[in-house]
């Protein structure tokens, strides 16, 4: 079956940098659309980040972009997600999501599967 594992969050001041990694398995991976969203305590999921099949295409939240960075690895099956500038507004559970098609939802919804997610926490 397909599994997102999400690792890399942490503890970390305002102004300081984390890498998450979402590992893929059970999945072509180079056929999915990867992305990154995240849900602070008491609001809705948000989309944060996208990259499609080839890693050539990406698009970003307003909120995070020029800070944040996806990328990913098709060899690996990995897809990543480099958090610079890092802010208190920034803390919330990290998910990674897999998707084949655009179709339904373009980059910021209609993702088939999800990761367990990962905690990010930013102080001030």
């Amino acid at each position: 079956q397909v599994q997102l594992v999400e690792s890399g969050g942490g503890l970390v001041q305002a102004g300081g940098s984390l890498r998450l990694s979402c590992a893929a398995s059970g999945l072509s991976f180079s056929r999915y659309v990867m992305a990154w969203f995240r849900q602070a305590p008491g609001k809705e999921r948000e989309f944060v980040a996208a990259i499609n099949w080839s890693g050539g295409s990406t698009y970003y939240a307003d909120s995070v972009k020029g800070r944040f960075t996806i990328s990913r690895d098709n060899a690996k099956n990995l897809v990543y997600m480099q958090m610079n500038s890092l802010k208190p507004e920034d803390t919330a559970v990290y998910y990674c999501a897999a998707k084949t098609s655009m179709l339904g939802g373009g980059w910021i919804s209609g993702y088939d599967y999800w990761g367990q997610g990962t905690q990010v926490t930013v102080s001030s």
